[in-house]
Order: structure tokens, then C-alpha cells, then sequence
């Protein structure tokens, strides 16, 4: 886990208010990165894999995606593959989601900190986040779904921010509010069928939401 070490930041009544989001197809674009990184896999091994697909399927852990390509066996192998190859690859290639800069502004104005939560191994989403320039304060990486609630209670978010219904499952655990977004694999409908809380087409939507939210 990694605090960048901004200073706490009370709501304006003075109690402490955080808000989670998800990395990948939330705040960061990382289809074209990742499928470069697999087109790569696929090259040096001969292994036929659809980037396509894999790009459709982001969420999960690594391990298993790689499951679908590889047999069990070379799997551990693959993991450390993917993440030597991962920084050099990716990283240059991933991009801000829309209204992912003016999400964060948005949690800075009503008094808030930001925390991310990845399933993303922990060294990537940090240099993600760099990358990228996002103004947040902790970063957690290397958990998934429900695994993800105990990070999100640690630094208090009371909103998690996510595409995937494992980020539903995150909010669930951490007793958040789940926030969807339709930018990933699933889709408003898909969305609000697994019982996220608030369902928004993308991130644009998020400060008018969160104006309300933060008043509650």
C-alpha cells in the first residue's frame, strides 16, 4: 500500500471523509495498454490470444485471464512475464478515462481524500497513478471484488467508485455506497441488475452526484 502522503482532509463539518475508486476503466483507459502487453505474451510464446476478448474481460485478477491461454502450469510463469513486460508496454500507453481529473477535483471540493483500489498488482497501480498525474492520496493494489473492503474501510471511504460488479461487491463489503459506471465490461443495465446503488454512464456524471452525496 502506498500513501502519498497528503495531509488528511476533513469534510467541512470536520469529520473525515474518503472515497474510493476502482483503476482500471474507471479513472485509468488501460485497453489499449493491456492488450499490447498480451499481443507481446502472445509473440514471444506462440500462443494465439484474442486481445479483443481479454480487453472485454478486464477486471479480474491476472492470474485469471491467463488461465484462459495458458494451461495451469505455466501460469505462474506468465504472471511474472506480464509484469517484467508490463511497465515498459503499458504504462506509455494508457490514458485518462473522461472526467476521471474532474472526479478527483470534485471529492477535493466537498473536503474529501481519495483512495484507489486495484486489482492491479501494486507496483503498476502506483506507477499508474503517477503517470497519469492523478491527485490522490493512498493507493492500495492487488485486491479484487469483495477482498477489496477491508482496504476501503481502513481509510473510511464511504462511496466506491467502479465498472466491474466486483467493485459492487467492494462497496458491499466495506458498508459503501456502490457507485457504478458503465465503462467497462458491463453495462448500465448489467450494472443496476447486480444492485449497484447509483448506476452513472461514465465519470462526467460523478461531481453532480457527488454534490448531493457529500451534503447527506
Amino acid at each position: 500500500m502506498l500513501d502519498l502522503d497528503s495531509p488528511k482532509i476533513p469534510r467541512p463539518d470536520g469529520a473525515d471523509f474518503s472515497v474510493g475508486f476502482d483503476l482500471d476503466l474507471t479513472l485509468a483507459d488501460t485497453r489499449a495498454a493491456i492488450a499490447a502487453v498480451y499481443a507481446a505474451l502472445a509473440a514471444e510464446t506462440g500462443v494465439s490470444i484474442d486481445t479483443d476478448l481479454v480487453v472485454r474481460r478486464i477486471g479480474p485478477p491476472l492470474e485469471v485471464e491467463l488461465g484462459y491461454w495458458f494451461p495451469p502450469e505455466r501460469v505462474p510463469a506468465m504472471i511474472d512475464r506480464y509484469r517484467a513486460i508490463y511497465p515498459e508496454i503499458a504504462i506509455p500507453a494508457t490514458a485518462l478515462m473522461p472526467g476521471a481529473v474532474a472526479a478527483l477535483e470534485a471529492v477535493r471540493a466537498v473536503g474529501g481524500r481519495v483512495v484507489v483500489v486495484s486489482g492491479k498488482n501494486q507496483r503498476d497501480t502506483e506507477r499508474t497513478v503517477r503517470f497519469l498525474g492523478l491527485d490522490v492520496d493512498t493507493v492500495v493494489g492487488g485486491l479484487f471484488g469483495a477482498d477489496k473492503g477491508a482496504a476501503l474501510r481502513e481509510h473510511g471511504a464511504r462511496a466506491y467508485i467502479g465498472d466491474h460488479t466486483g467493485d459492487v461487491d467492494a462497496a458491499r463489503a466495506a458498508s459503501a455506497v456502490a457507485v457504478a459506471v458503465a465503462t467497462g465490461a458491463f453495462d448500465s443495465a448489467a450494472l443496476t441488475a447486480y444492485g449497484a446503488d447509483v448506476v452513472l454512464p461514465d465519470l462526467n456524471a460523478f461531481p453532480g452526484w457527488l454534490t448531493g452525496f457529500a451534503a447527506v
